[in-house]
This record gives C-alpha cells, sequence and structure tokens, in this order.
C-alpha cells in the first residue's frame, strides 16, 4: 500500500497547487515553489514534515505580508470546497495559520473557520488556545452554533485535551470545564460527524477525570437514541475495564455467573500473518444483558505485553440459555500494529470481567 504521505502529498498534489496559486497571483513561481518543494529530502520527509515543509516554501514563494497572503489563499480553498477537489494534503492551510499567523488572532480565526471545510483545522488551532485560552474558547462557542457541521466538528475536536498527533492542551487535562460548555451544546447535534468528535472528547475528559465524564454522561443519557450512542462511544474504554457505572447506563449487570465453556483455538501454534479461530460457548444463568469480549495481550519487542480489546457480541440473554460462538483473529502486521513471536494470551470477558483464557503461540 502506498504510504500516506505520498497519497495525500504527491508530485501532482504540488504542481496543482502551484497552479492554483499561480492562477490566483500571476507573479507567483510556480516553476521554482515546485523546485523548492520536491528539494533532496523530499522522499525521506514523512507526513507531517511535508506539510510543514510545503506550508514554509508556499510562505517564501508568496512573499507578501500574512494579512495578503491570507486574502490570497481564502478563494483558493473555498474554490476547492466548491469543487470537491480538497483533500487531505489541503492540511497545509491550516498549517500556513498556525505556523505564520500566531500574532494575528482576528486575521487566523477567520482562515480557520474557511479552511476547516477543506481539510480539518484541529491540529493548527491548539497553539491559539494555548496562546489566548479565554478568546479562543469564546471563539469555540460561538463555533459550536455555526451552521456549518465542519466548523461545529473543530470546535469539539479543537479542544480535545488528549488529541491524537497534536499537542495536549494541560490546562483541560486538570480541570475541562471551559471544554464541557462546547460539548453541552453540540451533545444533540444532527451531525454524527459532529456528535462523533464530541464521544471522542469526552473520552480523552475520561482518561484525567473519570468522575466529571461520568456525570456527564450519566446527565446526558436517556435522552435520545442519537446522544445515547454518543455517550456509548465515549465511555467504551470504561466499558471495556468493566467499569460499574458506565455498565449500569446500558442495564449490563456488573457481576454475572454467566459461564464460558469449551474455550478453544484453533490452530494453538501460527505465524505472523496467519489466523486462529476462537470458539468457545457461553451459558447464561439469568436473563441479563452480556457484553461479550475478547482480549488478546500482544507480545512486544521487549518481552512485555499489551492488552487489545476487540468486541464479539452484546444483547439480552435468557437463564438457561447456550449460546456458540465463534471469531477469526489474523495476526497480520498494521501501521499501528507490529507483531512479535511468543505465547499471546487471549481471554473471553463478559461484562468486563474475564471468565476464560488459553494461549497461541506465534512465529515468526
Amino acid at each position: 500500500m502506498q504510504p500516506l504521505k505520498d497519497q495525500f502529498f504527491s508530485k501532482t498534489y504540488i504542481t496543482t497547487l502551484a497552479a492554483d496559486v499561480k492562477t490566483a497571483a500571476p507573479d507567483f513561481d510556480a516553476a521554482a515553489f515546485t523546485r523548492q518543494v520536491l528539494d533532496r529530502k523530499w522522499k525521506n520527509r514523512e507526513l507531517k514534515d511535508r506539510m510543514h515543509h510545503v506550508a514554509d516554501c508556499l510562505h517564501a514563494a508568496l512573499n507578501r505580508d500574512y494579512k495578503s497572503s491570507i486574502r490570497l489563499l481564502t478563494p483558493i480553498v473555498q474554490q476547492r470546497i466548491k469543487e470537491g477537489t480538497n483533500s487531505f494534503g489541503d492540511m497545509i492551510f491550516p498549517d500556513f495559520v498556525e505556523r505564520f499567523g500566531l500574532e494575528d488572532f482576528k486575521t487566523s480565526v477567520r482562515a480557520l473557520e474557511v479552511f476547516t471545510a477543506a481539510c480539518s483545522s484541529e491540529f493548527a488551532v491548539r497553539p491559539f488556545i494555548v496562546r489566548y485560552p479565554q478568546e479562543m474558547m469564546r471563539q469555540m462557542l460561538e463555533w459550536s452554533k455555526h451552521k456549518s457541521e465542519h466548523v461545529r466538528r473543530l470546535a469539539s475536536e479543537g479542544c480535545r485535551p488528549r488529541l491524537p498527533w497534536a499537542m495536549a492542551l494541560p490546562e483541560f487535562k486538570k480541570d475541562p470545564r471551559p471544554v464541557l460548555k462546547v460539548l453541552e451544546n453540540l451533545k444533540s447535534d444532527t451531525s454524527e460527524y459532529v456528535r462523533r468528535s464530541v464521544a471522542n472528547n469526552l473520552n480523552d475528559i475520561s482518561k484525567d477525570n473519570l468522575e466529571v465524564a461520568l456525570q456527564t454522561a450519566e446527565r446526558w443519557f436517556g435522552k435520545n437514541k442519537a446522544t445515547d450512542a454518543l455517550v456509548r462511544h465515549a465511555l467504551r474504554n470504561e466499558l471495556k475495564k468493566g467499569n460499574k457505572r458506565a455498565l449500569a447506563l446500558f442495564a449490563l449487570p456488573h457481576r454475572t455467573k454467566a459461564r464460558i465453556n469449551k474455550l478453544e483455538i484453533t490452530p494453538a501454534r501460527i505465524r505472523i500473518g496467519e489466523s486462529v479461530h476462537i470458539h468457545f460457548t457461553l451459558e447464561s444463568t439469568a436473563t441479563e444483558r452480556l457484553r461479550l469480549e475478547y482480549w488478546v495481550d500482544f507480545v512486544k519487542a521487549k518481552g512485555h505485553t499489551t492488552r487489545k480489546v476487540f468486541q464479539i457480541f452484546e444483547g439480552d440473554f435468557s437463564a438457561g440459555a447456550t449460546r456458540a460462538f465463534r471469531k477469526k483473529h489474523r495476526f497480520q502486521d498494521f501501521t499501528t500494529r507490529k507483531h512479535y513471536a511468543g505465547a499471546h494470551r487471549i481471554a473471553i470477558a463478559v461484562n468486563g470481567s474475564a471468565k476464560a483464557e488459553t494461549e497461541v503461540h506465534l512465529a515468526d
């Protein structure tokens, strides 16, 4: 598979960008800009390095003050959005704002509001939150009521305390109340795109302020199906851990006498890239709602293990009922997960508690 950096920042993307800027600014030297971007280090630059590099080269080639540059770039971005030709590579535009506009709050905020529809401004907005916390959070509250779902999502995604691949917001880890004011406006948003961000934000909050997150989830739950689904996604990690209050929201008993019988992994010895089948039977001893998962303790490079939880099924079971389950799991390397040889523990969990376990032996 082609690396993301080549998918999003290809030579075609750079030449198209240069042509678009040239159309807007006839004095722009498109050829020189393209050469500067596609330098000797280009192939070895990773994704974010390429993004920063393109923004820096664009700034140098435009040879304008910041306000003038934004006035030139904004119609280009708006046209891409209108035509549907925007792509992930357009993250260079919010990055341009982050790198060169931190001293001009008003111009930058207006630009980020426009650019986020082309490629989310969620990363670029964070230095502004750190630099201008009160002003920026007032802006996020305004954005949370915006007509565009892209801008409303930015209001949530941009202030996540632990947004992946982005700078953390330590003040919101300590005190998430300013964030919660934004989320309150978005918890019942008409857009699933926005609600998903709210769920991820509340999940972030739960990692540093669990009690606050649980109280918020309990207050939101039961109003409508969409918000209930949001709460479930927000508490996904707590459900995996068997948190009593998280389970209770979804009528899942904290303690259950359900049994897992005849757990078998076939084959018991495989090589990296191959698959196993997980077989077992669940026996319910009471009428209750059960959430089934399997846990894999993956062996890491230094010999320790890291657990990953995979959901199998959730539903109502009657007393005395039995049901057979079969699940396939492939031990294939991914960008986000590399496998190592060794004994991998696999457990079957019911409502967050392990009920049976065995091992599969993985060889190089």
